[in-house]
């Protein structure tokens, strides 16, 4: 009984001191890999979105090009002859297809005779553009915010200044990561927004306002999108500077010998 007691503890001591060694192998691989995306990455990155920012896709483009016509067309008018009573007058079945209603609710849509209504494929190119920018952004902010809590050391007294320099990068740092994943929510309630405006065009074809509404929304989607672009190159700007000034602090918070007072 009490060899197998003994066999039991000394491997699960073995696979303890395993997992440590497991974990501090990933530790030491995210902050070599973190020190690689600051000082070779980063200014990679910033190159290329500078470079992408002046593609003629978001270089001094017009809102006419990101223009999209809607697959919905506008009924020819219903006509009804005037000197008819309001009591002979046929009842217009607002449950047909192509009928309009009478109730001032718009028309009933169940389907259109020319098929569905597209995405705007302008900004469909350009979101599939942005959106991988976007999560790579999130990703590395993700990287630095462990590697600087890696680099934090145990509480003590005194000889902190180099801690709080690490605590306010990792606060900016961590700003970015949210803003970034923000991002993602502003592309979703794009499409939301144009969809319930399209349906709007469907139930009142006749209302060239919708229409126009349309319009607009894609181009403060286009404007949205170049500037998210803009706002990642910015970011990644400012995280690099504000890494690679404090580099030697956020590496060594602390000296190894105090500096003496006296």
């Amino acid at each position: 009984m009490s060899e197998s007691t003994s066999t039991a503890t000394t491997s699960a001591s073995s696979s303890a001191e395993d997992n440590a060694r497991k974990v501090q192998q990933y530790k030491d691989n995210l902050i070599s890999r973190a020190e690689t995306l600051i000082v070779k990455e980063f200014p990679e990155r910033i190159v290329r979105l500078n470079a992408l920012l002046d593609t003629p896709q978001f270089s001094e483009r017009s809102f006419t090009d990101v223009y999209q016509e809607l697959n919905i067309p506008v009924p020819d008018p219903v006509l009804v002859d005037g000197e008819e009573s309001a009591a002979k007058r046929p009842r217009l079945n607002s449950n047909v297809p192509g009928s309009p209603a009478t109730d001032g609710n718009g028309t009933k849509v169940h389907a259109l005779p020319t098929g569905r209504v597209e995405c705007n494929k302008p900004i469909g190119e350009l979101v599939c553009i942005v959106k991988p920018i976007i999560r790579a952004l999130v990703e590395d902010s993700n990287l630095l915010k462990m590697w600087i809590s890696f680099m934090i050391p145990k509480i003590e007294d005194g000889n902190n200044f180099g801690v709080s320099i690490q605590e306010d990068t990792l606060a900016e740092i961590q700003s970015v990561e949210t803003e970034a994943a923000a991002f993602f929510d502003q592309i979703s309630r794009y499409f939301v927004s144009r969809a319930k405006v399209v349906s709007k065009v469907a139930k009142y074809p006749h209302i060239d306002d919708y229409r126009r509404a349309v319009a607009e929304l894609d181009e403060k989607e286009f404007l949205s999108l170049w500037l998210v672009l803009s706002e990642i190159r910015n970011r990644y700007c400012s995280l690099h500077d504000i890494v690679i000034k404090n580099m030697e602090k956020l590496k060594k918070p602390r000296s190894s010998n105090a500096d003496s007072l006296y």
